[in-house]
């Protein structure tokens, strides 16, 4: 991307986390550049791209954030016309209070008051960041957040340890989806798998509980990488191996589990590919194929929230039709409720069915 300013033009490298392409028009802003006006070329499409002291471009993105906030998402006839409404919300308020960008040089910020951004940029990045980059401070206060998250890590008292989560990799926050595979009745398998891993908390989770080997599988980079740091700092290494692949390894497994995405909706970023899985691919791809990867006598846990169906993102019968056509049946459902900070958040367009939520792990066995 380029810019002019007094000194002439200049041009640097794109980097955006939901793969957008950069504005094609950009100005400078900075200390003296009003919220109103920012706001006006953001919504027009302009890039503002901030020359002045860090935390006063933090407050401007406040600010838009603030205006952009002002009215409030009118409920649609069917929640799943408010769904769909919120969605697109939130893409278009992203679209705007991301216009709000910030150049890095080798790495560091050159703005007023910045933080020292280097070694959390280098992370998210994957490596050293040479010459100008440039990319909005909304993802570059994302990717500080996610580094001082990714220090403290997420207490699971099912491990009585910490789980870190790398940037781009959907942190273990619902801890009641995960109290479930703590406690559903284990048979002694001699090989689990776990299908999507993430940062690899449920694979830490089946190694805890005595299985004597698991495979972790995910198609993500960042996760394999994540969950092989948290695997090491768990001292599991020995018991889990990783594989980079979409859905299965090779061979068979007495226990195969899987947490996929519970929305079918599309994913705007990596992180959201943890949430959305338009329309139910990796559900249906893990339910049509898993029988065939399991042993005689195995089990295949799956870990899914009914949120879609209140939704109706998709019928009621769809999950069970599925599991029937897959020639599998349901041998136990355990439930539970929600204890995240949505689920009791009324200012949430969604909060009416979030609060109705309920969380089950689907014990399947093939079908006699």
């Amino acid at each position: 991307m380029s810019w002019d300013n007094e000194t002439g033009q200049h041009t640097a490298v794109w980097q955006s986390e939901g793969q957008h392409t950069p504005p094609k028009n950009v100005i400078v802003a900075d200390d003296f550049t009003t919220a109103d006006a920012a706001y006006l070329e953001a919504c027009a499409g302009t890039g503002l791209l901030y020359q002045g002291d860090f935390q006063n471009a933090k407050q401007l993105l406040s600010a838009l954030t603030r205006r952009v906030d002002r009215n409030r998402l009118k409920r649609g006839v069917t929640w799943r016309d408010t769904f769909h409404k919120h969605r697109a919300r939130q893409i278009g308020r992203a679209n705007i209070i991301n216009k709000v960008l910030v150049e890095l040089v080798d790495g560091k910020c050159g703005l007023g008051r910045a933080p020292d951004v280097q070694e959390a940029v280098e992370h998210a990045l994957g490596g050293p960041v040479k010459g100008s980059v440039v990319l909005s401070l909304r993802e570059l206060t994302g990717i500080l957040g996610a580094f001082e998250w990714r220090r403290k890590g997420v207490y699971l008292s099912s491990l009585d340890a910490r789980i870190h989560a790398d940037y781009g990799v959907y942190s273990p926050v619902r801890g009641e989806y995960l109290k479930l595979i703590h406690e559903a009745p284990l048979n002694s398998p001699a090989v689990a798998w776990d299908i999507g891993t993430g940062t690899g908390v449920i694979a830490a989770i089946l190694a805890h509980r005595g299985v004597p080997e698991v495979i972790a599988t995910d198609i993500s980079d960042r996760a394999i990488t994540c969950a092989a740091n948290n695997f090491e700092r768990l001292a599991i290494q020995d018991k889990v191996s990783l594989v980079s692949t979409s859905l299965f390894p090779e061979g068979k497994a007495n226990l195969i589990v899987c947490n996929p995405p519970w929305l079918p909706a599309k994913a705007t970023s990596s992180i959201e590919q943890a949430v959305y899985d338009p329309k139910s691919q990796m559900l249906k791809g893990f339910l049509s194929e898993v029988a065939q990867h399991l042993h005689p006598e195995g089990e295949a846990w799956l870990v899914m929230s009914d949120l879609a169906e209140i939704i109706g993102l998709r019928s009621e019968n769809d999950l069970s039709n599925w599991i029937t056509d897959s020639g599998l049946v349901v041998a136990e459902k355990r439930s539970t409720v929600p204890v995240h900070g949505k689920a009791n958040d009324r200012s949430d367009p969604l909060f009416h069915v979030r609060s109705k939520e309920v969380t089950s792990l689907y014990r399947l066995k093939a079908a006699s």
